[in-house]
């Protein structure tokens, strides 16, 4: 039976997530689709835009993304305590960046708020909760995304009915082991493909996007341009009509998460960016066959420091999603979400061991 999302998502246990969707069509959500010809490579520009725009309006963070031909990955971290900081009206001015909102709302950030009742006004702010709570819901988050490209890639297609697989799949990252197996997972995406041979060339992946930087189309209002005389139709999410896409194209992009070698800042990927790009590196040569006999025979440091089995580690990457179910970390650290989730059994334990457990010397 499906969990629910509430029981998989839990800020008690942890922030960070590895979120995964994909699209129901035979025909791809992006690249060269040889059924119908047609080649969809600008719909990666779509996902990467919006997922920037979406971080910056959100308390959600995003550390690695990779954009596939029929699905996409993408780690994040929720940050609750910053959207509880927010101000009422920071979070309407948020959430009407995406959504149209009630009238009483667009009368409060108006200069007519001054006529408004009381009742009005407690209303309003009634309503900004609400939505203070979606914008660190990691499922408002995914619907906003996805229903963006649905829309904008049904229009193009001139099409009716559902793009999308079903709901997101989720695996939470438990600690920082974790993390940084599901981050190489996602980063590598395209070298494990066989759609790049390292992976600063692997378009639409974070990790390019952190070592060389954005791809053309993404950056250029040329690109963006490209599909500009396509008219979505209205979309409805809840009961709140999210705008076209002509009024969202001019909002605010924020960056991927920054890397913190020191592991303190609650708000930066917990590790030094030269170590992950090393492990990236190391494990995306181990992952083809032709470059097997370049690679060093030291494992980086990184994975003796969290204490991984290299070997092992290499493999997951292969069989990530497969080896662990709806929570990646630790033997412990899975052990410790059992009880509080009430269960007996938890998907991953014995890939846990494998994995982040390292081997003894000899």
């Amino acid at each position: 039976m499906t969990a629910p999302r509430s029981a998989l998502v839990s800020l008690a246990n942890t922030p960070w997530y590895h979120c995964v969707c994909r699209c129901v069509r035979r025909a791809f959500l992006c690249g060269e689709d040889s059924f119908s010809g047609m080649n969809f490579d600008h719909r990666r520009g779509w996902i990467v835009e919006r997922i920037q725009q979406l971080a910056a309006l959100f308390a959600i963070d995003v550390a690695a993304y990779a954009v596939m031909s029929n699905h996409y990955h993408i780690v994040v971290r929720i940050d609750r305590g910053r959207a509880l900081e927010w101000s009422i009206e920071e979070v309407l001015q948020r959430w009407t960046a995406l959504f149209t909102g009630p009238w009483l709302v667009t009368r409060y950030l108006s200069a007519s708020r001054v006529e408004m009742t009381q009742a009005e006004i407690a209303k309003v702010e009634e309503l900004a909760e609400v939505y203070r709570g979606r914008l660190h819901d990691l499922s408002w988050f995914m619907r906003t995304l996805n229903e963006h490209i649905a829309r904008r890639a049904n229009a193009e297609d001139g099409v009716k009915g559902r793009f999308w697989e079903g709901r997101f799949k989720s695996q939470a990252l438990l600690d920082e082991k974790a993390l940084l197996a599901a981050m190489a997972y996602v980063d590598l995406n395209p070298v494990r493909a066989g759609l790049a041979e390292t992976p600063e060339t692997s378009d639409y992946t974070s990790i390019q996007e952190r070592v060389i930087g954005l791809p053309k189309e993404v950056t250029s209002e040329s690109g963006s341009q490209e599909t500009t005389t396509v008219t979505a139709p209205e979309v409805m999410l809840d009961g709140e009509r999210l705008r076209p896409e002509a009024e969202t194209q001019v909002l605010p992009s924020a960056p991927l998460m920054p890397f913190d070698a020191t592991a303190q800042a609650p708000w930066a990927v917990p590790f030094a960016f030269e170590d992950y790009l090393e492990l990236v590196d190391w494990t995306g040569r181990a992952l083809r066959t032709d470059k097997r006999g370049h690679i060093e025979e030291q494992e980086p440091k990184i994975l003796a420091r969290l204490g991984i089995d290299g070997e092992r580690f290499i493999g997951s990457a292969e069989r990530f999603l497969k080896e662990f179910g709806t929570a990646v970390g630790a033997p412990a650290s899975l052990a410790d979400l059992c009880a509080r989730r009430q269960a007996k059994y938890l998907r991953g334990i014995q890939a846990a061991r494998a994995v982040f457990v390292a081997k003894q010397a000899a």
